[in-house]
């Protein structure tokens, strides 16, 4: 089969359905999902996130400089539609949702409990992109839920089973299918076992 040629777009399929956390700074928070997230760098350890600008946190983000990755989850996906339709501008998505904020260590914004993995994040530069602006931040903390961590200490972040959002669908990452390094890694020969 060939394939069709479209208009330029963003088909840049699946993403990692994040909810972020925000606050105003004199004690309203909002919580909204977005799937134009990614890692930058790794050192320093740094996030970004694409928002539209009349996004009702939008201006929260701007004025404070900060806020949470809370990574998602299957048992999440309603959650996660939720807030990426209702807007906090009409309605506490945390009461309604039963969202269960906790403090962050580093940044103003709440984590939420119900996230596996939660990233404290500080703008250190906008873009004004067009339809979005880019915001870059440097993470400041992480924070990993202990139910998945083995007596090793090892993080079993796929036990969580993550939710990915890919072209107006969520869906869970199913099964592993290798480890990164496993096509170079050298195979053991059956007389090594």
């Amino acid at each position: 089969m060939a394939k069709q040629k479209w208009k330029a777009g963003n088909m840049l399929y699946p993403l990692p359905a994040v909810l972020v956390t925000v606050t105003d700074g004199q004690g309203r928070d909002n919580v909204f999902t977005v799937a134009w997230a990614g890692t930058v760098c790794t050192n320093p350890p740094m996030v970004s996130i694409s928002v539209r600008p009349e996004r009702f946190s939008h201006h929260m983000i701007l004025e404070t400089g900060e806020f949470v990755l809370n990574l998602t989850t299957e048992d999440m996906a309603y959650a996660v539609d939720y807030c990426g339709v209702k807007s906090g501008r009409d309605v506490d998505k945390f009461h309604i949702l039963g969202l269960v904020k906790e403090p962050a260590s580093q940044v103003r914004p709440p984590m939420i409990k119900n996230a596996p993995v939660c990233i404290e994040c500080r703008v250190v530069e906008v873009k004004h992109l067009g339809s979005h602006d880019l915001f870059l931040a440097n993470v400041e903390a992480v924070h990993a839920d202990e139910k998945y961590m083995d007596r090793k200490g090892k993080f079993h972040l796929g036990d969580a089973k993550m939710l990915a959002y890919s072209h107006g669908e969520y869906f869970g990452l199913g099964k592993k299918l290798g480890t990164f390094g496993c096509s170079v890694r050298r195979r053991k020969q059956k007389n090594e076992r």
